[in-house]
C-alpha cells in the first residue's frame, strides 16, 4: 500500500533522525558527548525520604503486590537476566538471582548504571539484591516478584547515597527509598500494569468541540471530524483528526487530573504534554511563555491554559490541585495541528517525546500521507486494508507508526552504551 510504501522508503532517514534526536525519546537520564548536565532540583534524597510520597504498593508509586514467584513458576519465564557489564552485582547466593528481574526493572536499571558513571568518575552501580524467593523480606515484597533492587555504588561511599537515589528517581523508577545506610531501594510497577503503557492518552469521557459546535467525547470522534485546537501561532482554530494514535474503550488507565482555581479540569496520562506557564500572562501576550511539559511534571500554582468564550482565544487558569485518579478508556486523537483543546484545556497530541516540535516533525508522514490519500480516489487513509491489516478507523490498540517511532527510538537508546568522559 502507498502508506507502506513510503515508511519503508524513507524508514532510513525516520532512523537517522531518531538518532540524532534520541535523547529526547525518553525521560530518564542519556549518555551524551561530554559529563551528562545535572538537571535542575537534582536535590539528594535524606535519610529515611522516599519518592514519590506514597507507600510503594499503591497506584501512585509501583502498584500492588502481584504474588510470589517461583523458579518453577510459568511467570519466572518472562523475567529476564540484566548482563550489562557497567553494573556489579553482588551475586551473595551464587545462582545469579541478583541478575533477574522484570523488563521494566532491567530498563531502569540500565538508565540508572549510565547516571552514576556520568556523576561520578570510575564508579559503577553496584546491585546487593534483586529477585529473591529466599523469604527473608516482607510478604508483599517486590524482590519476589523481580520488581525491586537494593543498590549501592561501586566504591561503597555512603555520602553519594543520598544523590544516588536522586539518580534513581531521574532514571524513572516507579519509588525510590533511602531505606538505610547502607542502601537504596528501587522498585517498579508491573510490566503488565496499566501505568506502564508507552501511549499518552485522556479519557474516553473527555470532551472535544466539533466544527458543528457540538461538544463530543473523544469515544464519538471519527476520522476527519474537525475539532478545536491551538494553530502554531498560538490562536485557536479547528483542525482535522487523522488518526489515533493509541485508542481502548476498555482499558482502565491511572490519569492526572489536573484542576484549577476556576473549578475547570482535565486528565490525561503521565507522559502525555500539557500547555501550561509560570505567569499568568495570555498567550497573545507572550506566546514564549507557553511550553508544553509531562502531565507529571506540572506543578500546582502554575497555569493551564483554557480556551475561553467564543473558543477563539486562550486565559490562563492557575492550577490549585493534581490528583491521581483511575478512569475507563484511552484515546490519544493526532490532528494536524498536533494539538487539541480537550476538556477546554489545550494540549499537545503528543506523549513520551518531550519536545513537541520533534514529535512534529516525526509524525510529518502521516501528515503527508493523509493529505495524498484526499486527492487519490483509489486510495483511502480509513479503508481496513490500508496497510498489513491495520484500520485507522476501528483499530484497537497503539498506532502502527507510533509504535514503529518507539521500538527505534528504544532500540537507540538500549545501544547507546559508550561513556563519553
Amino acid at each position: 500500500m502507498l502508506v507502506y510504501f513510503i515508511c519503508q522508503r524513507f524508514k532510513p532517514v525516520f532512523i537517522v533522525f531518531l538518532f540524532l534526536t534520541g535523547s529526547s525519546l525518553g525521560c530518564g537520564p542519556w549518555r551524551g558527548t561530554g559529563k551528562r548536565k545535572r538537571p535542575q532540583n537534582m536535590t539528594p534524597l535524606v535519610y529515611k525520604q522516599h519518592v514519590p510520597n506514597a507507600s510503594e504498593n499503591t497506584l501512585g508509586a509501583s502498584g500492588m503486590s502481584e504474588g510470589k514467584i517461583d523458579r518453577d513458576d510459568q511467570a519466572f519465564k518472562d523475567l529476564v537476566t540484566n548482563d550489562n557489564i557497567n553494573i556489579i552485582f553482588k551475586d551473595e547466593e551464587g545462582d545469579g538471582s541478583d541478575r533477574i528481574m522484570t523488563q521494566r526493572c532491567k530498563d531502569k536499571l540500565n538508565e540508572l548504571a549510565i547516571s552514576v558513571m556520568n556523576e561520578w568518575q570510575g564508579v559503577k552501580l553496584r546491585v546487593t539484591e534483586a529477585w529473591d524467593n529466599d523469604g527473608h523480606h516482607a510478604k508483599d515484597s517486590l524482590h519476589y516478584e523481580g520488581r525491586a533492587v537494593d543498590i549501592t555504588t561501586s566504591d561503597r561511599d555512603r555520602a553519594k547515597y543520598g544523590m544516588l537515589a536522586r539518580l534513581a528517581v531521574e532514571a524513572g523508577f516507579d519509588w525510590v527509598y533511602y531505606e538505610s545506610r547502607g542502601h537504596i531501594h528501587c522498585s517498579v510497577k508491573s510490566d503488565n500494569s496499566i501505568t506502564t503503557k508507552i501511549g499518552g492518552c485522556f479519557p474516553g469521557s473527555s470532551n472535544v468541540l466539533s466544527e458543528t459546535g457540538e461538544w463530543k467525547m473523544l469515544s464519538e470522534i471519527s476520522l476527519g471530524e474537525q475539532v478545536l485546537s491551538m494553530a502554531p501561532s498560538g490562536t485557536i482554530e479547528f483542525s482535522e483528526v487523522i488518526a489515533f494514535l493509541d485508542k481502548n474503550p476498555d482499558t482502565q488507565e491511572l490519569f492526572y487530573t489536573i484542576m484549577t482555581d476556576s473549578g475547570q479540569q482535565v486528565s490525561l496520562t503521565n507522559k502525555h504534554l500539557i500547555y501550561i506557564s509560570e505567569e499568568n500572562n495570555t498567550v497573545s501576550e507572550d506566546i514564549d511563555s507557553l511550553r508544553a511539559v509531562y502531565a507529571e511534571n506540572v506543578k500546582v500554582g502554575q497555569y493551564a491554559y483554557f480556551a475561553d468564550g467564543d473558543f477563539r482565544t486562550m486565559k490562563p487558569l492557575r492550577i490549585v490541585d493534581i490528583k491521581l485518579v483511575a478512569q475507563r478508556g484511552i484515546y490519544a486523537p493526532l490532528t494536524k495541528h498536533g494539538t487539541i483543546v480537550v476538556d477546554g484545556f489545550v494540549a499537545s497530541c503528543y506523549a513520551h517525546i518531550n519536545n513537541v516540535n520533534l514529535a512534529h516533525f516525526a509524525f510529518m508522514p502521516m501528515r503527508l500521507v493523509y493529505d495524498i490519500s484526499k486527492h487519490i480516489s483509489f486510495f483511502s487513509w480509513t479503508d481496513d486494508s490500508f496497510i498489513e491489516g491495520y484500520s485507522a478507523k476501528e483499530d484497537i490498540g497503539v498506532h502502527w507508526y507510533a509504535n514503529f517511532l518507539i521500538n527505534v527510538g528504544k532500540t537507540v537508546l538500549s545501544r547507546s552504551t559508550l561513556l563519553v568522559p
